[in-house]
C-alpha cells in the first residue's frame, strides 16, 4: 500500500463526506472519510475534474 497524504475531510450535501489524497509518486486518491483503506486512484486531472463535477452537484449521487 501507498503512503498516502490525506486532505482533511470534504463534506458534501446529504453528509457525503470523502477525502482526496496524493502519494509521493504524484497520484490521486480518493475515498470515503472512514474507510481510506478502500480508495479510488487515478491521475490528478481525473480525479479533480470528478470532483468539481461533485462539488457542483452533478455527481453527488455516485458517493
Amino acid at each position: 500500500m501507498p503512503t498516502i497524504t490525506w486532505e482533511e475531510p470534504f463534506c458534501g450535501e446529504g453528509a457525503n463526506y470523502f477525502r482526496l489524497g496524493t502519494d509521493a509518486t504524484g497520484n490521486a486518491y480518493i475515498a470515503v472519510s472512514g474507510a481510506e483503506d478502500h480508495y479510488v486512484t487515478d491521475t490528478r486531472d481525473a480525479l479533480r475534474a470528478l470532483i468539481r463535477d461533485i462539488k457542483a452537484g452533478k455527481a453527488d449521487h455516485l458517493l
